[in-house]
């Protein structure tokens, strides 16, 4: 949306911000070449992102402008990111630098997260799993933050949907077929004692099929319940991002939710190639929203798993007898999660040859294929879950950039956000299998090296794993910290651990006047004087651009 005038004055301005709260626009950009009086001009909007561009040329005073009207948001605490380009371009030169393209697109790419999630809800299936902090559903946390709300059912539900056939019974039998021709079942690990039955594992099939339709109907609505006379339940409860608590009440007694989790958070399905959901393992709605902040940012699916162990080149060695070279010659994490992982996430994607995550509509068919075959499905181990269920097993290629990312809340502090950037690493198979085969086998791996500074928290790998502040992080394909740290100042989360280089970093201008020898610090005072973004805002039912 564009204004439909320059905007010089406070009357053009009003009539801008009208004709963007009709159309529902959810983030603000400011261009200007020219002078134009800044705090009569300003988007003034405390719901909205804004940056503002201001030309750097010699023949009209852009840049003059962008410090004024930045000054002016600083001083009414509105929050603003300013950009300007390093180099002088002359007056009709209509090409946007490099540099100010970056800083436009991550600005754009974390505005966008912000409106997206703004109105939504956060869906808790079930509650607090085994005790895990982060299944402790802070309701306070996603209103004042993110904007959205909570919506809590009981699991219960799932058994009343499956009893009355309160799903789409027609692709149900689709589904099922597409799971017995695609889904490849690998090695039972049970114990000839605790191993079930050809007619009970079938069964835990059909079950596990008819939870991830429950679920994803729980999140979004089916009109095909409507039909089927309900109506309630084919609304859904509007959720962006869910979470499964599963252990142990649900897993004691049914088949667990590793098929529903794996498959909905993965960039296909029955239906083909779409959208991946956010569906969080354990109910742990902290990582949940660390997948989704990795996702509106990507458009890419998201990895969950335990941040499970630090190997260190000695113990490698000790073990296996082989030494880590590379990026991974000081150590390595073993990511592995107690539960699925998007199968996206086992690298069968490629671009140029390279191992990749793709947004779902570049995911070709043969693509598809190669995950599935690059996934294996095992009957879970009895003794863990005693309801049954399957458990999906794959190995990450090595090779991709990715960050990893998670958010925690502290008492005293609120919300604060980790970011980790590193590489996907390969192991020599036997390597790999030794070290794998010491936990359970039947749940997906990532090798991870985080990428070293020698200082803080990355000095070494050890470091990163020993100040990781919880026990489940969220793998995104790229480097993408430099966005998370854009988004983060947005919802006035402040970042106490990352490594990213300083000179991409982006945070609002008045960032700055809190200080500028230690951003890592000024970060937290700037976050703890604005507070929440929600504290001020109006309810914005509709955020598009």
């Amino acid at each position: 949306m564009i204004s439909d005038t320059c905007i010089g004055g406070v009357a053009e301005a009003a009539a801008c911000a009208e004709k963007f709260r009709k159309e529902g626009v959810g983030v603000s950009l400011t261009v200007t070449p020219c002078w134009c009086y800044g705090s009569e001009t300003m988007d003034m909007d405390p719901a909205i992102p804004k940056a503002v561009w201001g030309f750097n040329g010699t023949e009209r005073p852009g840049a003059v402008y962008l410090a004024a009207v930045l000054a002016g948001h600083t001083q009414k605490g509105l929050p603003a990111f300013g950009i300007y380009g390093r180099d002088v371009q002359d007056a009709g030169d209509t090409s946007i630098p490099a540099d100010v393209q970056e800083k436009i697109l991550r600005f754009c790419r974390a505005g966008l997260a912000v409106a997206s999630m703004r109105g939504q809800s956060y869906l808790a299936m079930g509650g607090v799993s085994m005790g895990i902090a982060g299944s402790i559903v802070d309701q306070a946390f996603f209103e004042k933050y993110l904007g959205m709300r909570v919506e809590t059912i009981d699991m219960t539900e799932f058994l009343r949907r499956i009893d009355h056939e309160i799903y789409d019974t027609e692709e149900y039998e689709r589904a099922l077929a597409w799971v017995r021709d695609h889904c490849h079942e690998g090695k039972d690990y049970n114990t000839p004692e605790t191993t079930r039955s050809r007619t009970q594992l079938d069964h835990e099939w059909e079950i596990s099929v008819k939870m991830a339709l429950i679920a994803r109907d729980l999140m979004i609505g089916n009109p095909r319940l409507t039909a089927k006379g309900y109506a309630e339940e084919g609304q859904g409860h509007n959720a962006i991002c869910a979470g499964f608590q599963g252990q142990r009440q649900w897993t004691d007694y049914r088949p667990n939710g590793d098929f529903l989790e794996a498959i909905l958070t993965t960039s296909f399905d029955w239906n083909g190639r779409r959208t991946p959901f956010m569906v969080a393992t354990e109910n742990d709605c902290l990582n949940g929203v660390s997948m989704l902040f990795g996702h509106l940012l990507t458009n890419t699916a998201q990895i969950f798993a335990d941040v499970r162990t630090y190997w260190s080149p000695d113990a490698v060695k000790r073990v296996t007898g082989y030494e880590l070279e590379g990026v991974a010659k000081d150590g390595i994490l073993h990511l592995i999660n107690s539960g699925p992982a998007a199968l996206d996430g086992t690298g069968q994607q490629t671009r140029d040859g390279k191992p990749v995550m793709k947004p779902f509509w570049e995911i070709s068919e043969e693509e598809v294929k190669a995950c599935l075959d690059a996934t294996t499905w095992h009957p879970s181990i009895t003794e863990y879950f005693p309801g049954g269920g399957w458990s999906t097993r794959y190995l990450t290629k090595g090779g991709m950039p990715v960050t990893m990312c998670r958010l925690n809340l502290v008492a005293g502090l609120g919300p604060a956000l980790q970011i980790a950037e590193g590489w996907s690493i390969d192991l020599p198979e036997n390597v790999h299998n030794i070290l794998d085969e010491r936990t359970n086998p039947t749940w997906p791996t990532t090798w991870f090296a985080p990428r070293l500074t020698g200082q803080g928290a990355f000095r070494d790998t050890y470091t990163v794993m020993n100040n990781w502040g919880a026990n489940h992080g969220s793998i995104s394909y790229g480097h993408i910290g430099a966005d998370l740290i854009s988004l983060a100042s947005m919802l006035r989360i402040p970042v106490y651990m990352h490594n990213v280089s300083e000179e991409q970093i982006f945070r609002p201008s008045s960032w700055n006047a809190f200080g500028t020898q230690a951003p890592e610090a000024a970060d937290f005072r700037a976050c703890e004087t604005y507070g929440p973004p929600t504290a001020h805002s109006t309810k914005r039912e509709k955020s598009t651009t």
